[in-house]
């Protein structure tokens, strides 16, 4: 079995795991989770990575292994090389990560693979979850911030759609949790965390916000998901976990507007950019040796 290493670097946190490549999940055994101070010098982050992955890759033969790596943008992807310029990781500006993982675990660069964070968690719903027999799928990652991508039968595609115009202001601005908790404060003059909290508020309330929630995010549908023509949408992130109460009115929306279009839940939430980043891997590897 090729041993294969998927890694989701974020902003604070660097979680990874084996990825048994003919059942398309994880080995949970091998799940490792772990702080970054991406804030930090670049010694400190190369170090905090490294540290990490050397618990997950200890006992595997160092030639063999395949790695991949979901890292958020702006990113090189093809070459490993940081592009963020302002805010987390900005002490590794155009530092070629991929070289510097290369030789601190002894393996070669051309072992290590890079992926948008928001394609992998396509890639993943496509290599490991619920939407494995589609071909065009739309992803959608609705938490604290608005992901969007595209798979068009070989790749997912990041279609960073979070700032495109909508309404007064942007996609993000209606459709990640903070417009959540704006929203309430305005209706009740109190405060939320996000949408597990507005569960335990009273029906009318919570049937007044999901009800907005639900307009906007049909809004988003009809102007920029429906053009890529998808066969399914899946959606991933915390507020996919409380779908069932906006479904209905969501649906009546896309009806509405003669759109016929599935709605998938992801089935390994955050799972999904880890199995995402060693699929993408294994299918990199695959076209490398064809070449």
């Amino acid at each position: 079995m090729q041993n294969i290493v998927g890694i989701d670097i974020g902003g604070s946190h660097i979680t990874m795991a084996q990825v048994d490549p003919e059942k398309r999940e994880i080995i949970s055994s091998t799940y490792v989770r772990e702080h970054v101070d991406s804030f930090g010098t670049r010694e400190t982050i190369f170090s905090a990575w490294v540290s990490a992955i050397e618990k997950v890759i200890h006992d595997l033969v160092r030639n063999e292994l395949l790695i991949g790596i979901a890292m958020p943008g702006p990113f090189d992807y093809e070459n490993g090389i940081s592009l963020m310029q302002q805010g987390k990781f900005i002490d590794i500006y155009k530092v070629n990560i991929k070289e510097e993982l290369a030789q601190r675990l002894s393996v070669s660069p051309d072992q290590i693979h890079f992926v948008n964070d928001a394609g992998a968690f396509l890639e993943g719903e496509v290599f490991g979850g619920c939407v494995q027999e589609y071909n065009k799928i739309f992803g959608v990652t609705l938490g604290t911030g608005l992901g969007t991508a595209f798979y068009n039968g070989e790749t997912a595609s990041d279609e960073d759609l979070w700032d495109s115009p909508f309404k007064d202001s942007i996609c993000e601005d209606y459709l990640a949790t903070r417009w959540f908790v704006n929203q309430y404060a305005a209706l009740t003059g109190k405060k939320i965390s996000g949408t597990k909290d507005l569960l335990d508020e009273p029906e009318d309330i919570q049937t007044q916000i999901f009800d907005e929630y639900a307009d906007s995010f049909a809004g988003f549908i009809i102007k920029y998901v429906k053009d890529y023509n998808p066969e399914v949408l899946v959606i991933g992130g915390n507020i996919a976990k409380v779908y069932p109460y906006f479904k209905k009115r969501l649906n009546q929306h896309l009806e509405e507007h003669k759109i016929n279009l599935p709605i998938k839940i992801s089935a390994i939430f955050e799972d999904a950019a880890i199995l995402g980043a060693a699929g993408y891997a294994l299918k990199k590897a695959r076209i490398n040796l064809t070449k």
